[in-house]
C-alpha cells in the first residue's frame, strides 16, 4: 500500500512518487504495465486517493491510461 507523507506543508503525492510506487508495484509483481491507472486505487488508502487522481489529472494522465505510460520514460540499460 502507498505510503502517504504525514507532513501537511508538502504534497505528498507528486507525480515522481506515484511513478515510484507504480514501478515498484510492478516490479513486485503485483500489477502490470498493461493495466489502467485506476487500478492503483487499490493500493491507496481511500481518503486520500483523490490527491492521487488530482496530481495524475495535473500532469494530463487519465485514468485510462495504462501504468506503462506512467513510466515511459524509464531507461533500459540492455538496448
Amino acid at each position: 500500500m502507498i505510503q502517504s507523507i504525514p507532513n501537511p506543508c508538502i504534497h505528498a503525492f507528486t507525480i515522481d512518487f506515484i511513478r515510484d510506487e507504480a514501478r515498484q508495484l510492478i516490479n513486485r509483481g503485483v500489477i502490470s504495465r498493461n493495466q489502467p491507472l485506476y487500478c492503483l486505487c487499490h493500493y491507496v488508502p481511500a481518503r486520500e486517493w483523490a490527491d492521487v487522481e488530482s496530481e495524475l489529472e495535473r500532469n494530463d494522465y487519465l485514468l485510462r491510461d495504462r501504468v506503462g505510460d506512467l513510466l515511459s520514460y524509464e531507461e533500459w540499460s540492455n538496448d
